[in-house]
């Protein structure tokens, strides 16, 4: 794909943002490209700036300064596109922002001479009350405020599975196994393995296990409280109050993210250094 324009987005809050985007900015200027920020961080750097919802349509590549929770905002600008997503790691602790700092220039350069992977990561859509929203890493569903545990009488493709009698449950995507999934026990799971993770929350009953279905499984949750709200997240980004008795639909989405693969490291790689595997004692 011929790159031309380019779209930055970045966490305005993290030190150092503003300045690593106007500094790509102007490299990316300098060789003839058009660079649209963010409306965010091109309120912090004195630069016109586009909306997050026109940003997408606007530009051949995004570009993200930040951790994987700023790649979450920009993945919902991407969703629905086949534009591309660049993650640029400023400190924390990312998977999906798997490019350094020290690395940025060089990778940009490999990827506007077209030398790059894309990992396609499936998303997952989620019916509340009728409307679909999306998520990219998982669908938390939480007794909240709550002091005791939830009920959550779960199906699948329309077949009972079980009641968790839990804190809450998980359902993530392969990209979301290594966030809250991995957390509480879930298993990692590669991206290239379209799969969807039904994960408890610190179950009452030890036996019940986090489970690995088949993408194309239909999952419904009935949320059973004896007083009080429950309430579901999404990607932790969209928060949601439950009520006893109300539902949540789970399927994977006809939306995926094109996420550019850092070419200096592969995903096992990738995988060791932020898990410490391998490190002496």
């Amino acid at each position: 794909m011929d790159i031309k324009r380019v779209g930055i987005v970045a966490n305005s809050d993290k030190e150092k943002a503003a300045e690593y985007s106007l500094r790509l900015g102007r490299w990316l200027s300098d060789r003839g490209l058009k660079v649209f920020f963010e409306e965010e961080i091109a309120g912090k750097i004195n630069m016109p700036g586009v909306s997050r919802g026109d940003l997408a349509s606007a530009v051949d590549l995004i570009v993200v300064f930040g951790g994987d929770g700023t790649l979450l905002v920009a993945a919902r600008m991407a969703m629905g596109s086949d534009v591309p997503v660049l993650g640029i790691n400023m400190g924390g602790f990312g998977f999906m922002t798997a490019i350094n700092l020290n690395e940025m220039l060089d990778v940009m350069e490999m990827v506007l001479e077209g030398e790059y992977s894309i990992s396609k990561r499936m998303m997952l859509s989620v019916s509340l009350e009728g409307t679909e929203y999306p998520a990219l890493n998982d669908v938390v569903i939480n007794r909240g405020n709550l002091s005791r545990m939830v009920n959550l009488e779960t199906f699948v493709d329309g077949k009972y599975l079980s009641t968790f009698k839990a804190d809450g449950l998980i359902i993530s995507t392969p990209t979301g196994s290594t966030a809250y999934s991995l957390s509480s026990g879930g298993p990692i799971i590669l991206p290239e393995l379209d799969s969807i993770i039904i994960n408890p929350i610190c179950p009452h009953t030890l036996t019940k296990r986090p489970i690995v279905l088949p993408p194309d499984s239909v999952i419904e949750v009935i949320v059973w409280t004896k007083k009080g709200e429950a309430s579901v997240t999404l990607d932790g980004q969209d928060l949601f109050i439950l009520k006893s008795g109300d539902r949540v639909g789970v399927k994977k989405s006809e939306n995926h993210i094109n996420l550019i693969e850092s070419p200096h490291r592969d995903y096992l790689e990738i995988l060791r250094t932020k898990l410490g595997w391998g490190e002496l004692p």
